[in-house]
């Protein structure tokens, strides 16, 4: 699907009655990932598929939200969570945060951050607390929205999060 593609999508069902897919995003997936953090009034200049990885939430087969981790060694950091206006409150961004969630776990990270001014309720949910963005940019100095913040001199101003993951030894042995 390009991003000319995508559409309203109807918010008539339920989630349960409707089709939720969580995938992740391929190389040509892009213009889609760009098209969704537009369209939710997100910044994307910094934006870059390289050491990242992205996810769509596909709600009834039409793109409705995106999430991604930037991976530096042994942390991660989330950026451009957007689910788009007629898509929210149906469980989407709730889906896309486990998802990565769960795969910074996979990847062995100890730690994920994040920047956000406005949604700070909505990231101590998911345990989330506050930190600075000294402590963000020192541990992942080179993911490329913490390089254009340093960069553009708003790393600072913002405010950082941060999630001490819990890794269980021998898991599954």
């Amino acid at each position: 699907m390009t991003a000319t593609e995508l559409t309203t999508i109807p918010a008539v069902l339920p989630l349960t009655q409707q089709h939720v897919k969580l995938r992740e995003a391929l190389p040509a997936d892009f213009p889609v990932i760009l098209e969704l953090l537009t369209r939710c009034g997100m910044h994307t200049s910094s934006l870059t598929p390289e050491g990242s990885t992205y996810w769509i939430a596909d709600l009834n087969g039409v793109p409705g939200g995106c999430i991604g981790l930037e991976h530096g060694q042994g942390v991660s950091l989330i950026r451009s969570t957007a689910v788009l206006p007629d898509s929210r409150s149906q469980g989407l961004g709730r889906a896309l945060v486990r998802s990565a969630l769960t795969q910074a776990s996979l990847r062995g990270d100890h730690t994920v951050y994040l920047f956000s001014q406005e949604a700070g309720d909505y990231w101590q949910r998911f345990g989330f607390v506050p930190t600075s963005g000294n402590e963000l940019s020192a541990a992942l100095s080179d993911a490329p929205q913490v390089k254009s913040g340093l960069c553009r001199g708003w790393i600072h101003e913002e405010q950082a999060w941060k999630l001490e993951l819990v890794q269980q030894e021998n898991a599954g042995q």
